[in-house]
């Protein structure tokens, strides 16, 4: 059997290192959280081969003292935290004070610094087996510049596992770029092999901070987007969360950060998804730039070598406050916010037409698209046909009536005309035609207006039966025959313990064992569902997220089909009223820009998207 013995200094670091540095990107994270943490307002990057042969970071923070310089580089040295009560509140990124030994023991490194007040700026670099710190004068600037050359030079097999240099490179400027999303009141610059890639200059207003997420993100993404900025019992959730018909293929555009850290975590992916889950398409992903506070001591941060997760003391708490907030905000999205988002200078194309010319096109298109009960496209809904408008409506609800008993035909969905705003073109506009028995076109202000009539109007029906069962609260059956389920004893004392939360859901469940359950009484609605499936997926969601909105869920499923087969359905012929008491609706409807499957109800076509089709003003 080998003797105990303790491990060489750089041996030892390269150890650590194999925990914080994977890749060229590891490196400038750890470098960067360093320079946020002292301090900086502008912080400069230069690399080469995707920062396998170099990476030169220089801010203009505070700097380190000469004496200090060589405490920088040992391992577990930091002037960032000194006692237990320190790492219970960390305020700082970085805090384990091994990221400078670690990177120096898989590189050439050198780090030159200057404070105020100092005559010269000072280098420090290690040496030999056992890294000794050797310092030595140099001019430089208040700030630090720390230098890493050939990463993994003497780690050949690490080395062997690096991509190619985009890949590298593509990973490192995804630091930056997150990094440069958490902190706006910081210039961030990259370059690489001697090419400018990055400019961002500080953004202190709401413009400059959109500017920059445009510049990081596309400005496609700050174009579909919802600001948000909540706050209560302690927590504050602000930023910017993607419509749902902004979505990806992939989770590539989320990010969310914990008092200005950067995470990945279970619980907010959940609770984010949860808030999605009514209004997007199946298999894609949202897309959000999220940041929430709280109090330091209600996070730990030291859960994970790379600081990327974190453990909230009041996880539940945090779990709702993220779902209710989102949720809400996504709920609260009507046609005109997503129009004023998308079509501020539309209106410029047509303002270059003379008067002349605009009515001569809007009679041609009133030609073309005159519908068949001969009313002209442009006409609005006069006073006198109010009432004749809702009896036409009203035939498109009459599945819907009877899905919602108590419900007359006096409280049909087309209630929301409003014979006051006739004076205001409304955002979705007035109908033209119907085309091909699938959709609506409509004029609005900034230009066309395009409607799949058949999802909206299940997005319009589900909405209602929603509120129909919300307001009449879970009904519950008894089970003919009660279902007697074996679990594990974990799953049985979850059971047992949530049972007065199981009841508020309509779930009469008894523990009749030590490893058996017996389900004695279900909501109304999920009476045909598979009773032992539904119990286990439940008690899984209460043990992992110590939650669950299951039920809630499947009943919404239920819902949602009953919406879609009460609905109008395509090839269905429209007058011209009840084509406008539909966009009435849809302006007044939650989550109306999406149908119960994620899909868009409505697209908006301005005045200049139609010019270029038709290469007009070229």
């Amino acid at each position: 059997m080998k003797k105990i013995q303790l491990l060489p200094p750089r041996l030892a670091n390269q150890i650590a290192a194999g925990e914080v540095v994977e890749r060229p990107s590891s490196v400038v994270k750890e470098l960067l959280e360093n320079c946020l943490d002292a301090g900086a307002r502008r912080i400069d990057v230069e690399v080469e081969q995707g920062g396998v042969k170099l990476i030169r970071i220089r801010d203009d923070g505070w700097g380190i003292p000469q004496e200090q310089l060589p405490l920088a580089l040992s391992r577990h040295a930091t002037s960032k935290i000194s006692e237990l009560e320190d790492l219970e509140a960390v305020g700082s990124l970085g805090f384990r004070g091994e990221a400078l030994a670690s990177i120096s023991s898989v590189s050439k490194l050198s780090l030159s610094s200057s404070c105020e007040g100092q005559e010269t700026g000072w280098k420090v670099q290690t040496e030999g087996r056992d890294m000794d710190a050797v310092v030595t004068p140099i001019a430089h600037p208040r700030g630090t510049t720390v230098e890493v050359r050939d990463l993994f030079f003497n780690t050949p097999a690490r080395r062997k596992f690096l991509r190619t240099e985009k890949t590298e490179f593509g990973h490192l400027e995804e630091v930056i770029k997150r990094l440069a999303l958490s902190r706006f009141d910081v210039g961030f610059h990259l370059r690489h092999n001697l090419r400018t890639i990055h400019q961002l200059k500080p953004a202190d207003s709401q413009m400059e901070r959109e500017r920059r997420i445009a510049m990081l993100c596309g400005p496609a993404f700050i174009d579909n987007a919802v600001c948000v900025d909540v706050e209560a019992s302690g927590l504050r959730l602000w930023g910017w969360v993607g419509l749902p018909t902004f979505s990806r293929s992939h989770a590539d555009m989320q990010y969310f950060y914990v008092n200005g850290r950067v995470i990945r975590d279970k619980l907010v992916a959940h609770a984010v998804r949860q808030a999605y889950r009514d209004v997007l398409y199946n298999g894609r992903h949202p897309t959000f730039v999220l940041y929430l506070e709280l109090d330091p001591t209600g996070v730990d941060v030291n859960v994970h070598p790379t600081k990327h997760e974190v453990r909230f003391r009041d996880g539940r708490n945090v779990h709702n406050f993220l779902f209710s907030t989102l949720h809400r905000v996504l709920a609260e999205v009507r046609p005109k916010d997503q129009l004023t988002a998308t079509t501020g200078s539309s209106e410029t194309p047509e303002l270059q037409m003379s008067g002349a010319a605009a009515g001569e096109f809007a009679g041609q298109r009133s030609m073309a698209l005159q519908p068949g009960n001969n009313t002209s496209w442009n006409e609005r809904p006069p006073e006198g046909r109010v009432s004749d408008q809702l009896a036409t409506y009203k035939s498109m609800h009459a599945a819907v009536d009877q899905l919602l008993p108590g419900n007359g035909s006096s409280n049909s969905l087309m209630n929301s005309v409003d014979q006051n705003e006739e004076e205001e073109i409304p955002p979705l506009g007035y109908a033209l035609a119907q085309l091909k028995g699938i959709f609506i076109l409509a004029e609005n202000q900034h230009g066309l207006i395009l409607v799949d009539m058949h999802a909206a109007h299940e997005r319009i029906t589900y909405e209602r039966l929603k509120a129909t069962w919300a307001d009449q609260g879970i009904t519950s059956q008894p089970l003919l025959v009660p279902v007697s389920v074996a679990v594990s004893q974990r799953e049985a004392d979850c059971a047992e313990q949530q049972q007065d939360l199981l009841q508020r859901l309509g779930m009469a469940v008894e523990r009749m064992g030590p490893e058996t359950l017996t389900v004695r009484q279900l909501p109304a609605l999920l009476r045909n569902a598979d009773v032992e499936q539904l119990l286990r997926d439940l008690l899984a969601d209460l043990l992992v997220e110590g939650s669950s909105d299951l039920l809630e869920a499947r009943q919404h499923e239920i819902l949602s089909t009953m919406a879609c087969h009460g609905s109008v359905r395509a090839n269905r012929r429209l007058t011209l009223p009840e084509m406008n008491a539909l966009l009435r609706d849809m302006e007044t409807t939650e989550r109306s820009g999406q149908c119960n499957h994620g899909r868009p109800t409505w697209t908006q076509l301005d005045m200049g998207e139609l010019d270029k089709l038709f290469l007009r003003g070229r």
